[in-house]
């Protein structure tokens, strides 16, 4: 028998799916799966101004999607959920005619 899920968790992943929820935030971490970023560099990937772009990092990050570190007067932005590219993928599967790979949860 399969056990509920936690409400916590729930909203957890509610938080993570509202913060996908925008096509320039899918854009930032497309960027970012490359590597490490500077806010710099991902406003010209972006092409939107520096205040939208910290807005999208922003709610990015308190969704724990993006981990940042300021080095001076710079701060740089990584991916803090390794498997959002993969994820990018798989939404993509279906469109490209590619099959997906249905994996079994834990526990």
């Amino acid at each position: 028998m399969r056990q509920r899920t936690n409400r916590r968790v729930l909203e957890r992943r509610a938080t993570v799916f509202r913060a996908l929820g925008h096509a320039d935030r899918l854009r930032l971490l497309e960027a970012l799966a490359g590597g490490e970023r500077c806010v710099c560099d991902l406003v010209d990937e972006v092409g939107s101004s520096w205040s939208t772009v910290s807005r999208h990092l922003l709610v990015l990050k308190e969704a724990e999607l993006v981990a940042d570190e300021k080095r001076g007067l710079q701060v740089f932005y990584r991916l803090a959920l390794p498997g959002v590219p993969s994820f990018m993928e798989c939404l993509d599967a279906p469109r490209k005619g590619a099959a997906v790979e249905r994996r079994r949860g834990r526990g």
